[in-house]
């Protein structure tokens, strides 16, 4: 009797775990058919058409700033470095003392040469008393004057010697790093420091060759109803530089190997927050006049090239390449080849389509997308 109550309470236990792999195994197939009837669940294919509006592109150039001047300041005559009337990052005026080189030698040397002019003048005018006596020639007076005019020259030479050794500011800037202390033994020709002109920056980027026939053609335009292209400056932090820029020049040549040519565009800077040296990027905002717009999510890539699914009047779907304009939008594309208002685009439902399929959709106003998103055309 013990055996066989054993033996059934086994078969009860083997009976219950049984059951409960079975009813575990049940829950998880009902689980997986309807996960699998959510993923099979299609979302709606909604269609929507290009536009034709105004929009502002915006292509960026990295571009480095430099001073519209921006000098090295180099002692003319040889020294010991006597005086330094400026401190690092100060801001003088023009004419102002800077650096004073130690004179003696060049004093010394121009009140010999003032002293030369004196006694030739003395010889001078004696020689003329003389000559009224018929006691000299008169080429002998001539010697005298073109001894004369010599030792004038060579004074006035010892005089801009002596002016060198006082070094001024030649235009209104800002004194970078000294290079020499006080008391320093200068050499002719020695740098002393550098000198810029903040006032207005000259700011430099390379454009591509398609970008300059653009831009080129827009700087020609005269038309005062005509767009024209805005120039603003992103700074190393990501801000706005406050003053707007302006095309100031264009080099002459292109690089044969970048294919690119260099620009200038010019920034006033009131407040000096731009020096010499600094690098940011040059945004060029271009006004597109009634150009063929869709958003970005409309297309979809093949190889590196753009596409989009056109629905024809017969509702199939057909896959077409498009040429998209370079510059920079948010959400929307502007298309320079490929597409035109009267198309109808696939913009929700992508993958859900081949070409050559025959859809149902719903259809969106163009205004109600564009509205959505964050681009706002001007």
């Amino acid at each position: 009797m013990k055996i066989s109550a054993i033996a059934t309470i086994v078969l009860g236990l083997v009976s219950l775990s049984l059951s409960g792999c079975l009813s575990q195994a049940e829950s998880q197939e009902v689980s997986h058919s309807e996960s699998e009837g959510e993923s099979g669940h299609e979302h709606k294919i909604v269609v929507t058409s290009p536009v034709r509006k105004d929009v502002i592109s915006t292509q960026p150039y990295v571009c480095q700033i430099h001073s519209c001047q921006h000098i090295e300041v180099r002692a003319l005559e040889g020294g010991y470095l006597e005086k330094i009337c400026v401190k690092e990052g100060q801001a003088v005026k023009k004419g102002t003392l800077m650096f004073k080189i130690l004179p003696t030698l060049y004093e010394a040397k121009l009140d010999s040469e003032d002293a030369e002019v004196q006694r030739i003048a003395i010889e001078l005018e004696n020689a003329e008393v003389l000559l009224k006596k018929n006691y000299v020639a008169a080429p002998e007076i001539a010697l005298k004057k073109a001894e004369l005019a010599k030792a004038k020259a060579k004074l006035a030479l010892a005089r801009a010697e002596l002016g060198f050794t006082s070094v001024t500011a030649p235009f209104d800037g800002i004194v970078d790093r000294q290079r020499n202390q006080l008391g320093s033994l200068i050499e002719e020709g020695d740098v002393l420091t550098t000198f810029s002109d903040n006032t207005k920056m000259w700011v430099y980027f390379n454009v591509p060759e398609a970008n300059y026939l653009e831009y080129k053609a827009e700087l020609d335009n005269k038309d005062e109803h005509a767009s024209h292209l805005q120039i603003e400056l992103k700074l190393a932090n990501g801000k706005i530089f406050p003053q707007k820029g302006k095309i100031g020049a264009i080099e002459a040549d292109f690089n044969n190997t970048t294919g690119n040519i260099p620009f200038r565009a010019d920034f006033p800077n009131p407040n000096s927050l731009l020096r010499n040296g600094q690098t940011g990027t040059i945004l060029i905002h271009n006004t597109l006049k009634k150009v063929v717009v869709i958003p970005q999510r409309a297309k979809f890539d093949i190889l590196a090239r753009p596409y989009v699914y056109v629905v024809d009047k017969d509702n199939v779907v057909h896959q077409r390449d498009i040429t998209i304009h370079k510059g920079v939008l948010d959400d929307i594309f502007v298309i320079e080849k490929g597409l035109d208002e009267k198309d109808k685009i696939i913009l929700e439902g992508i993958l859900q389509v081949r070409d050559g399929d025959k859809i149902e959709y719903e259809y969106e106003a163009p205004e109600k997308v564009l509205g959505k998103l964050k681009y706002h055309a001007e």
